[in-house]
């Protein structure tokens, strides 16, 4: 009895993308967009805002998650040019730091939103032949660098809106894996 209802329910599932997978990713931030984030970088005002402060703005330097400590070496190299070039033409806050040395430091921050939603033929996807996934979102750095408790330079880049389509296609469905893996063997 039940072989009955297979056929019905197999083309029933045919047609249903309901059944495919989605997920997002989402760095944890007090920041629910691009724009907020932003905005959060631009209130820290450099040689003003103290470190203590970074916490309560949303750039917490001890506790935060997906934070980078940047040592002082690292720092020159994201913000001096090149070695020849003279203090008075470095942003104030990178001079600042030069004069400082090892006692300049920073942090980037990395935030992230993005939500992934597959499209399509449920048997097409789950045979793993045609895999399309549209992933939209938003991505947010900030480069703070401070020195003796105080904010010295801030700088901040991303990606406001994330929206791409990832396609596969793999004519072997479920047995591309294998010819893969059996292609490294040969080779090796």
């Amino acid at each position: 009895m039940v072989h009955r209802f297979l056929p019905l329910l197999l083309l029933a599932l045919a047609g249903c993308s309901t059944l495919l997978p989605s997920g997002s990713t989402d760095t944890p931030a007090g920041f629910a967009s691009f724009e907020e984030a932003r905005a959060a970088v631009e209130r820290i005002a450099p040689f003003r805002t103290r470190t203590s402060e970074l916490q309560s703005m949303g750039f917490d330097t001890r506790e935060g998650r997906n934070v980078t400590l940047v040592p002082y070496p690292d720092i020159m190299g994201r913000l001096a040019p090149y070695q020849g070039m003279p203090l008075s033409q470095l942003d104030p806050g990178v001079a600042r730091c030069i004069q400082a040395q090892a006692a300049c430091r920073g942090w980037v921050f990395h935030f992230e939103r993005q939500d992934r939603k597959r499209e399509g033929s449920f048997w097409l996807d789950f045979l793993n032949i045609r895999r399309v996934t549209n992933v939209r979102g938003w991505w947010f750095d900030a480069l703070i660098v401070e020195s003796e408790g105080t904010v010295l330079f801030r700088s901040s880049g991303g990606q406001a809106r994330t929206d791409r389509v990832e396609k596969q296609f793999n004519p072997l469905g479920p047995f591309q894996p294998a010819g893969e893996g059996a292609a490294t063997v040969l080779i090796h």
